[in-house]
């Protein structure tokens, strides 16, 4: 019985994780790497055996809201749905929108 566990977990092993599983999983390692916990995911794209996810994360609270700090950061995940990277690429004031 025991060998069919193993096998049937080995199996499980090499399946493609599912999408959710890989965004919540690198959501939470961002957040223990950093201490900033990611408010949306914007992008998420499969990259090479990996993927590839964008966080907008808030790194500074201000009064009011809308002029707080954001950040948007791009995450890397290796095919085992750990984060490999990350690096900030944009930062921007709450209120701001794309121009």
């Amino acid at each position: 019985m025991a060998e069919k566990n193993t096998e049937a977990q080995r199996q499980d092993d090499d399946r493609p994780r599912p999408v959710l599983d890989v965004m919540r999983a690198a959501g939470a390692e961002f957040a223990e790497l950093t201490g900033l916990r990611p408010e949306a995911v914007t992008r998420l794209e499969k990259s090479g055996d990996g993927w590839v996810l964008d966080a907008e994360v808030l790194e500074l609270a201000r009064v009011p809201e809308t002029m707080s700090l954001m950040a948007t950061y791009e995450v890397t995940v290796g095919p085992d749905g750990e984060v490999t990277g990350y690096r900030r690429i944009r930062r921007y004031e709450r209120g701001r929108s794309d121009g």
